[in-house]
């Protein structure tokens, strides 16, 4: 499989390894429109069914951060039947560790 940016194949050997299981850019969701059309997309990254979330990734880059948080906050707001999270890279080497199964789900869940 080809990924966007070697931080989402990382995080997809994770899970993986905890076998947890997962399907990558599912699903896009339209966030706005104009002149009939759709004007802005949001793709995430993954979905992970058991936890019925779907994970953003990213880097440490603050840019990407705000622009997808923000991105992350008009999903919420147009689909609220939905789980949306964020996820940097930092924050998946912290919890993504084989002994902290628990705590990775609860982490991606909130």
């Amino acid at each position: 499989m080809r990924f966007a940016h070697q931080s989402e194949e990382i995080f997809a050997e994770h899970l993986d390894l905890f076998d947890i299981d997962w399907i990558y850019e599912p699903t896009s969701f339209p966030l706005k429109w104009g002149s009939g059309s759709i004007k802005m997309m949001f793709t995430p990254d993954f979905y992970i069914p058991s936890l019925d979330v779907f994970v953003e990734i990213t880097t440490m880059n603050q840019n990407l951060i705000t622009r997808k948080s923000k991105k992350i906050k008009n999903a919420q707001k147009l689909y609220p039947s939905k789980n949306f999270k964020l996820i940097n890279e930092k924050q998946f080497y912290n919890f993504l560790e084989i002994d902290n199964l628990e705590l990775a789900q609860k982490t991606i869940a909130s």
